[in-house]
């Protein structure tokens, strides 16, 4: 038996689900969204139900050996791919409509993916009808995702990306940079408006659906708790590892204020004056600017700071294992997955207390040691403290992963997962009833719990319906047109047909594959995945297009 299976209880048995799990973005290698479906899928599949990752590029990588458990690709056109990020594509690349929107979006400085993958998304879903029990949209939040959708819709949304774009705009200097900021950020109108409408959001940490409900304007009543975890079976304790002397590690996706890295590294240079061997290993890819790479400069730490990138899961483990303390300096996280990973090693951990960080890393002193968010000072006495108490070290070590074990698996966030979806299906199963009820004239209203949100939301809105028994609900259309800005660059009239479009192109179904390289790219929480905004010189870069930079490359270890 896992570590995780022993300390889960038993599941209902209840009928297995078919279920759509979609993802914009997938790669684990390259962000929170990915591991978050990796995981997931993985131990839905465990538990016995039929899982169908439907994604884009970067593609999601699945676990083998499990044949309920399989990959539809959505292609998009890739536009961020490396190692030419921000192409212009050929005129035969272009299937539809939604390709130039796609394009149109990025050359006018704007993030297209959330909202294109959703156009892509309901047209297939609506396309088979019937083949899933409900539908899990990974935080996609795009306007074709509302209203019929073929199955009930539960979505996760791991932390309101209007977080990333408030400590964007704060750290951004000067209006050119501050209006690429927002241009960049402008999808998450978009996500506000649909996560408003949206009767069942499921979430991260209790810290997350408290921004959810501040930041988005959702509901408390349809907002759920259901934490994520750690691989407990591959992160775990190696006394076969031995731990190198000083060595510090920590994981960063991108070199953003989130993530507090410029106040380790200054911490670091701090820490040095009491022990000269200390050193920091970075899970992520190399700054080659930056506030990072100014303060490693300035600090004089260029051989005390090590950066490392596309290592495989279990070089990861070793890393973490080997290291004396594990510290997570971020300003902000939605859950932690690195912490909650270098916990379940048995290795100390170092963190700030910023967001959902203490619900994971637990009680300062207990299971780690927690400082305030943003306080180089207060990192580097952290760091002096673990540094010079090894039997501090070792109490801290064997708590976390005690903690880790009894609240943070993912076969318990699975199963959190599967009570949710069939409360959706229950919900919608009732609305239903009510829906045929009233076409006789027997009208049975259920409970405000269960009744689901009012969509229309005037009478001048436009609005559609499948069939006599679909709820009313604004088109995709309606809402690309209205609710973006003129900066938005979107049409104002779309097809109609959104949802019967298909072309043989566009889907593309596989198991999981089999030679998937077992590489990994983490650096935070499934949170969502930081989408970087374009540095002034890479919007100076080409003024024309307001093109903006490149997201961490795929194959670096780097999640939120």
């Amino acid at each position: 038996m896992t570590a995780e299976a022993s300390r889960t209880g038993p599941f209902q048995d209840e009928r297995p689900l078919r279920i759509a799990l979609l993802t914009y973005k997938g790669n684990p290698f390259c962000g929170g969204q990915g591991v978050y479906v990796r995981h997931l899928s993985r131990e839905l599949a465990r538990l016995g139900h039929s899982v169908e990752v439907i994604g884009a590029q970067p593609y999601p990588v699945l676990d083998e050996g499990l044949p309920q458990l399989s990959l539809t690709e959505l292609p998009s056109l890739d536009l961020y791919r490396q190692p030419d990020p921000f192409r212009t594509p050929k005129r035969d690349e272009y299937r539809d409509w939604i390709d130039a929107l796609e394009v149109a979006t990025m050359w006018t400085g704007g993030f297209p993916e959330p909202l294109t993958f959703s156009l892509r998304a309901r047209r297939h879903l609506r396309a088979r009808r019937g083949d899933f029990d409900v539908v899990h949209d990974n935080q996609t939040l795009g306007y074709g995702l509302l209203g019929d959708v073929g199955a009930p819709l539960v979505t996760t949304v791991h932390h309101p990306v209007t977080v990333d774009r408030r400590l964007e705009l704060d750290a951004a200097e000067g209006w050119k940079r501050r209006y690429s900021v927002r241009r960049w950020y402008a999808f998450t109108r978009m996500q506000k408006r649909v996560a408003r409408r949206l009767p069942s959001v499921l979430t991260v940490s209790g810290s997350s659906r408290q921004e959810i409900v501040d930041h988005l304007g959702v509901r408390p009543d349809r907002v759920h708790v259901v934490p994520i975890g750690a691989d407990t079976d591959l992160f775990s304790p190696d006394p076969a590892v031995p731990k190198v002397p000083g060595r510090i590690v920590t994981t960063s996706s991108a070199d953003v204020p989130l993530k507090g890295l410029v106040f380790l590294v200054e911490a670091l240079a701090k820490t040095r004056t009491e022990h000269p061997d200390a050193h920091l290993v970075v899970v992520g890819k190399r700054p080659a600017e930056g506030p990072v790479a100014q303060a490693v400069e300035r600090y004089g730490l260029e051989g005390a700071v090590e950066f490392v990138k596309g290592i495989s899961d279990a070089e990861l483990v070793d890393l973490v294992r080997s290291a004396e303390v594990a510290c997570v300096p971020s300003l902000y996280e939605g859950f932690s997955l690195p912490a909650a990973e270098a916990m379940a090693t048995g290795t100390p951990l170092l963190a700030t207390t910023g967001g959902a960080i203490p619900e994971v890393a637990g009680p300062d002193g207990e299971t780690c040691l927690a400082v305030r968010p943003g306080d180089a000072g207060a990192l580097a006495a952290g760091l002096n403290r673990l540094l010079g108490d090894a039997a501090l070290r070792a109490r801290l070590g064997a708590a976390g992963r005690e903690r880790v074990l009894d609240r943070f698996t993912w076969a318990r966030a699975a199963q959190g997962t599967v009570t949710r979806y069939r409360e959706a299906i229950a919900r919608s199963s009732q609305a239903g009833a009510v829906t045929r009820s009233s076409s006789t004239g027997a009208v049975t209203r259920p409970s405000s719990s269960q009744a689901g949100p009012v969509t229309r939301s005037s009478p001048t809105d436009p609005v559609t319906r499948s069939s006599p028994t679909d709820p009313v609900t604004r088109s995709p259309q309606a809402e690309v047109a209205a609710g973006s800005s003129p900066a938005d660059a979107v049409p104002r009239s779309l097809p109609a047909d959104i949802a019967t479009r298909r072309s043989p192109a566009d889907i593309a179904t596989r198991p999981s594959p089999a030679d998937a390289p077992a590489r990994s790219s983490r650096t935070g929480a499934p949170a969502a995945d930081p989408v970087v905004a374009p540095s002034r010189g890479d919007r100076a870069a080409a003024p024309s297009h307001g093109r903006g930079a490149a997201p961490a490359e795929p194959e670096s270890r780097t999640t939120c």
